[in-house]
């Protein structure tokens, strides 16, 4: 079993910054894609940004600018950096990672993190 682990989420007002970290544990052979969704209360969970196991990134258009995703392949970690936040910004932020399992079969499994509470303030 793999675990996602976030932390860094928390009050801030508008145009201030947080970072989010997550840490992936447990069996696991290699890490592969990482990303960042978040979710609103009543609205659907959306695809923010993400970056693949050759360092490609992609970013939904509304952040572009603002957050950042870096990764740290030795500590099996993703980060969000998010500068110049708004109110809009607020939601549970969940750490995704499509990571190989040891096993003849080195298949794909999909892992998310419990979610962090951001709260941006106005």
């Amino acid at each position: 079993q793999v675990q996602l682990v976030e932390s860094g989420g928390g009050l801030v007002q508008a145009g201030g910054s947080l970072r989010l970290s997550c840490a992936a544990s447990g069996n696991i052979f290699t890490v592969n894609d990482m990303r960042w969704y978040r979710q609103a209360p009543g609205k659907q969970r959306d695809l923010i940004a993400g970056v693949s196991s050759g360092g490609s990134l992609n970013y939904l258009d509304s952040v572009k600018g603002r957050f950042t995703i870096s990764r740290d392949n030795a500590k099996n970690a993703v980060y969000l950096q998010m500068n110049s936040l708004k109110a809009e910004d607020t939601a549970v932020y969940y750490c995704y990672a499509l990571v190989v399992v040891p096993g003849p079969s080195l298949k794909e499994y999909q892992y998310w993190g419990q979610g962090t509470q951001v709260t941006v303030s106005s």
